[in-house]
Formats: C-alpha cells, structure tokens, sequence
C-alpha cells in the first residue's frame, strides 16, 4: 500500500501548537521509547470520521502496550480553530487519546503532509516508518503498530490483531490546502463525495 515504499525519516517535533486536548504540553522527543502513531485530521471531514472506530480500537488495545496517538487537528475551516468545537468533536467520537491543535498548519509543513486523514507511524527511535493516506489499508496498519510495539520491547501477549479491512472507502483522502487544486472544484467534489453517506 501507501506505506510501503516510505523511506525512513526522522520524526519532526510537533511544532506552532495552539491548544492540546486531553493532555498537558508534550513533545515527541518525550515519548522516545513508545510507538506514536501522528493522525491528521479535521472535524468536518467525512473520510477522517470514518477512521475514527479504528483509532478508538488501537487506543483501547495499545495504549498501555506502549502505543501513543497523537490526533493533529489541522482545520479547513476558520470555525474549526474554535477548541470548544474541537473538544465537542473529539467528545462526541469518543476520542480520549491526545490531540493537537495545528490551527496555522505548521506541524502539517513539517510532515510535508497533503491530506485529510493521514497517519504517520514513528518508531522507537523517533524515526517515521510507515505513512498511509486516506481511508482504509487498517489491518496493514494496525500490522505495522504491533510489529514496531514488538520491536520496542513491548508484549502483545493476549492483544489480538482487528481483521476489518473496513467499508470501501467511496473517496480518496482530500487534498489539504497546499495542493493546486481550486476551492470551487474542492467544495464540489467534497459534497458529491458525501451522498453515499
């Protein structure tokens, strides 16, 4: 998949955050040793609430098996800057696990990131071993947590391993606001994309 031809590169620090949610001020430098799995995302985005059951699963699975996720909320839209809505969001989805506000995009550039949703999977040793874009590809995902938890030191004894591959994705990853696509095609495309739901 997505994934697999990822060259290796170190993790960059989170960087411009404007609120945390769910957790006091952290760097990535202070979870070296744990596995952080970086999910990029944005309240009003269909395909990232879709990924939200999976992300809840691995955080109930793993969290105390050396797991750490860490929600990036970069937001599309002014209104979701709010961290109010934010946290409502993140309530309502029953999202516990720590989360970021990029509201000015800067971890996002840092990560050359280009979609909502988008994962990012850090190793150990603070070094990014797999990406994924969009929907979809969890068992693969899920495969490459337990493999790099393992390489870490950390038991999965009794943890078994999820084998939804999870509904078709009915639309690819949206393009995040540095691509050269027009707003007016965006807008267009976004809510063709959603009459399925």
């Amino acid at each position: 998949g997505c994934g697999s031809s990822l060259k290796p590169f170190p993790a960059p620090e989170l960087q411009g955050v404007t609120g945390w949610i769910n957790t006091e001020p952290f760097t990535l430098a202070s979870l070296q040793g744990k596995v952080v799995l970086i999910d990029f995302w944005t309240y009003t985005c269909v395909n990232c609430i879709r990924t939200f059951p999976y992300l809840r699963q691995w955080h109930e699975k793993y969290s105390d098996k050396g797991l750490v996720i860490v929600g990036v909320h970069s937001p599309e839209f002014e209104f979701e800057k709010n961290r109010e809505n934010v946290v409502k969001a993140a309530q309502t989805h029953g999202l516990s696990y720590r989360i970021v506000q990029d509201n000015n995009f800067q971890t996002w550039k840092a990560y050359d990131n280009h979609y909502w949703p988008a994962k990012f999977l850090i190793d150990k040793n603070g070094v990014v071993r797999y990406s994924h874009f969009g929907e979809g590809e969890y068992p693969e995902t899920e495969a490459k947590i337990r493999a790099l938890l393992t390489e870490a030191g950390f038991s999965l004894a009794g943890v078994k391993a999820g084998t939804d591959p999870g509904p078709m994705p009915v639309a690819p990853a949206f393009p995040g606001p540095d691509t050269s696509q027009t707003r007016e095609l965006y807008a267009g495309y976004r809510r063709a994309s959603s009459f399925g739901d």
